[in-house]
């Protein structure tokens, strides 16, 4: 008997599709995984597995699976309090009030390049309103904000009297000698810093890294975690560095407490084996009277990466607890990034490619970039954050990608921006470079940019404006355009024609600005070179530092 054909076909085809069906799932899946080994890096540390996709942020890799620092969050309270009102106004003054009726500057509601400006009730002053709060809490907290900024505003030094006889009087600044457990030691272990590089190159030349020949002098391979050996080789130097602790005025500890916490990022080790140096220096200090004394508060730290990477709660396996130790309030942490909401974290420049020696090395530079031709309008140095819900960086991708006549990508998710002469020419070739917050607010790219004469777009006050007291200016209209990222976000902006819209004048004034008035406080020299018109940015920090101490403590 023949069967019917259909129930042959049916039979057939049904091996077939599902012999197909089968395979295809596992197809696909193989070609991801080749594509995914080619383009990463797995990590194995003690029972974990990281998958790891090249990022700057470690010049590096970004770990998918190890985890991310704490993001950055707007506390409802427990601020610090700050230091006495005086520093900013004397109680004479706040009886006089601020000569200015409340009522002679309306609020003014214009939207002003996605901020909006109103006038400081106290003083009359103008300031800017970045962000919109949403709630009480929220609008408490950006209080807070504004008044921990003005409070380290008033202790920026803005002269230069280092030449000057008898500079040095009343300013002596002690180094404590610390075991060399809590720093040398640990640059000692570069080749095991991470589990996928070795960073010893990075601490070669008082860990400015080795030389980069072809974008002349004073250049090198610098990563950005090395802050803390380079501030330590320029303080050891520091003409008014006392060896008495009786005659300082500031007391420099020595610990690389970012070295150390990198160390362990991707290590499946416990929490407490990561608090060990950090529970231990403390442990040190505290036997000492000239810590006693003042309880810490004429004491800095500098520690090289952003804040949230010190300060672990609630069980979370990132990082170290260095700055939720009660004894670590009152002394001064200098950082890449810090906590908006700490008037002790003071932020500092990112260390930079660029390490004049002299000031004819700075005066070179600067003519250089003034009168560099800039063929590119836009460019972005970055990879997405696909990961991130919250990230603008695919956006902003989309609409560079959209313009390649304006705008100019270079991916650093496929290692483009491996080599500084390929970010640093960018830069230089290049108006505007777009500086999105990235693992964290702040990114090294900012100041690269500006280093290069090219006026970054700043997407969120967190990456400068509520950070770099010191070192930018308060109006950010001089050095950089804002555009706020909610908007970019509903897509109410198109990045590309906002920055087209403005002028030649606009953008040369802001450059010019950048270059002569910016860019030397923005490096930190080689420690073995001298300047004498310029201050750098170790000057601009260690002068204010002495500045601050003066006003926090009565001798």
């Amino acid at each position: 008997t023949l069967k019917d054909p259909r129930t042959g076909c049916n039979s057939i085809c049904s091996v077939f599709s599902s012999s197909i069906l089968y395979r295809v799932p596992l197809t696909i899946l193989f070609l991801f995984f080749i594509y995914l080994w080619s383009t990463s890096t797995t990590v194995i540390s003690g029972n974990v597995v990281h998958i790891c996709i090249s990022s700057r942020k470690l010049n590096d890799l970004y770990c998918l699976t190890a985890g991310t620092q704490p993001g950055l969050h707007v506390p409802a309270s427990n601020f610090t309090n700050p230091v006495s009102e005086n520093v900013i106004k004397s109680e004479e003054e706040k009886k006089r009030g601020s000569g200015l009726d409340q009522d002679s500057k309306p609020f003014n509601e214009k939207n002003l390049d996605s901020f909006l400006v109103d006038w400081d009730s106290e003083t009359g002053e103008e300031r800017y309103r970045y962000i919109n709060s949403k709630d009480e809490d929220e609008e408490t907290a950006l209080k807070a904000v504004d008044k921990y900024l003005k409070i380290q505003r008033s202790w920026l030094s803005t002269g230069n009297n280092r030449n000057e006889q008898g500079s040095c009087e009343g300013k002596g600044i002690y180094v404590y000698d610390l075991p060399s457990k809590f720093n040398k030691d640990l640059l000692g272990e570069c080749s095991d810093m991470v589990p996928w590089a070795n960073f010893c190159s990075y601490f070669k030349n008082d860990a400015l890294g080795e030389s980069i020949e072809s974008l002349g002098k004073g250049w090198f391979r610098t990563h950005q975690y090395s802050l803390e050996p380079i501030f330590h080789s320029r303080v050891l130097k520091h003409p008014c560095r006392v060896y008495d602790e009786n005659l300082a005025k500031l007391f420099y500890v020595p610990f690389y407490g970012g070295i150390d916490v990198l160390r362990w990022h991707f290590k499946n080790v416990s929490e407490d084996i990561k608090d060990v140096l950090a529970i231990e220096v403390v442990k040190w200090l505290g036997s000492k009277q000239s810590w006693r004394k003042n309880s810490g508060k004429d004491h800095v730290f500098v520690l090289g990466k952003i804040s949230w990477d010190f300060r672990r709660k609630n069980k979370l396996s990132w990082g170290s607890s260095l700055l939720e130790m009660e004894e670590m309030k009152n002394p001064t942490k200098l950082l890449i990034e810090r906590n908006p909401w700490e008037v002790n974290d003071i932020a500092i420049p990112h260390p930079t490619f660029f390490h004049p020696k002299t000031d004819e090395d700075i005066s070179n530079w600067q003519n250089k970039i003034i009168m560099k031709h800039r063929r590119s309008l836009i460019s972005f140095a970055g990879g997405a954050r696909p990961g991130n819900p919250d990230s603008i960086r695919s956006t902003l991708i989309d609409q560079c990608t959209s313009s390649p006549v304006q705008c100019r990508f270079l991916n650093c998710t496929s290692g483009g921006c491996d080599k500084p002469e390929s970010v640093i020419e960018l830069f230089q070739d290049s108006e505007f470079c777009l500086q999105p917050p990235g693992d964290s607010p702040t990114r090294k790219s900012v100041f690269d940019s500006l280093v290069a004469g090219c006026i970054p777009v700043i997407f969120d006050p967190y990456t400068a404006y509520y950070q770099y007291t010191w070192h930018l200016p308060e109006d950010h209209r001089t050095y950089s355009v804002y555009i706020n990222k909610e908007e970019l976000k509903t897509k109410k902006v198109n990045v590309i024609e906002k920055l087209m819209a403005m002028s030649l004048r606009e953008r040369e004034d802001m450059r010019s600005y950048i270059v002569h008035e910016l860019l030397p406080g923005l490096v930190y020299g080689d420690p073995n070179g001298k300047f004498e018109r310029f201050r750098d940015g170790f000057d601009i920090t260690i002068d204010s530092l002495l500045r601050m101490i003066s006003k926090k403590i009565v001798s």
